[in-house]
């Protein structure tokens, strides 16, 4: 490929960007009292709100549906094709419908109209058409339409399909704020992604606890400290008094610092070596916390106390590493 090749095909993806950028900042003149509108019905719903649109609008309106349900407002897409051969029976009048059509004709949405009217659900409708059947047969309308296509053919939808998506996206986040959704909301509705595992997991879902607490007594020597680390494989112990409480930590960083020194592992007591004034978590505490701390202090270990400061378990990165919290 030649140089002036390469730049054409650069050009080409500019212009693409430029025109659909044109088009999205035409819509901040539509977020008016018809948009505050559409977010009341929307808000108000009791049921569901049931998102159609045929071919790539549908695309589009089931990335809405999936938006709107993940940030608080129950949705789901129904293919409008279908709905005339039976899935309208899921829609209830507690429901509102959302349609989308760039050319606010789509017959697939026509042909279920009046059985929407029926039922009396609110129909909200964005279309590139304001004058079109769906957009004078709704509720509520939103105009997306863009000015021209991306498409140099001026056939393929490209800048109509983005616009909606803004104004969906627009939809959705203005309704989760009214709703006051907050990060926590989001995760109970995703527990299998990064998110969810950072504001859902605790650490006790995931420490170490009961036998496999790595632990020794203050009187221990640092050859028993270094068994204890081997056969529990956490890269340190805790040190423990007499009476049950934490006297200190000893981990794979102290046992470099010691083997540096002339320290006899064999005579030495663990209480010479170990690190008193160790910090600790709670168990309480979400693992995305437990993290900031290991990090913050650049430690790869932490015992785990209860409320009274007693020791209940043991963690470290790797622990937080299988659990997906880094």
């Amino acid at each position: 490929m030649t140089d002036t090749e390469a730049q054409q095909l650069k050009s080409l993806g500019l212009a693409v960007i430029d025109t659909e950028l044109d088009a999205i900042s035409a819509l901040r003149d539509r977020i008016d009292n018809t948009f505050v509108e559409a977010c009341q019905y929307l808000l108000h719903c009791q049921g569901r709100i049931i998102v159609i649109g045929m071919g790539k609008s549908g695309h589009i309106a089931g990335k809405i549906a999936s938006t709107l349900a993940s940030t608080g407002s129950p949705a789901f897409f129904v293919h409008p094709g279908e709905a005339s051969h039976g899935d309208l029976g899921m829609v209830t009048d507690k429901d509102v419908v959302l349609a989308l059509s760039n050319s606010g004709e789509t017959s697939e949405i026509l042909t279920i109209l009046p059985i929407i009217k029926r039922l009396g659900v609110p129909l909200v409708a964005m279309t590139g058409k304001p004058h079109s059947t769906i957009a004078q047969s709704a509720s509520a309308h939103l105009d997306v339409s863009a000015e021209k296509e991306a498409c140099p053919l001026g056939l393929a939808p490209t800048s109509s399909t983005t616009t909606a998506l803004v104004m969906g996206d627009a939809l959705a986040i203005a309704l989760l704020e009214a709703r006051g959704f907050t990060a926590e909301d989001f995760a109970l509705s995703h527990p299998g992604g990064h998110l969810g595992r950072r504001l859902l997991l605790h650490v006790n879902d995931i420490m170490h606890t009961g036998n496999a607490i790595p632990k020794v007594s203050d009187n221990a020597l640092i050859s028993d400290a270094l068994i204890e680390m081997t056969n529990k494989g956490l890269g340190m112990t805790a040190i423990m008094t007499d009476d049950g409480n934490i006297a200190g930590i000893f981990t794979d960083g102290d046992l470099r610092r010691v083997l540096a020194q002339t320290i006899n592992v064999h005579t030495s007591s663990i209480s010479e070596v170990m690190t008193s004034d160790c910090k600790t978590g709670q168990a309480s505490m979400l693992a995305a916390e437990v993290l900031e701390l290991m990090q913050r202090h650049k430690i790869n270990g932490l015992l785990i106390t209860d409320e009274q400061q007693q020791l209940v378990g043991a963690i470290n990165m790797h622990d937080l590493l299988r659990a997906g919290v880094v």
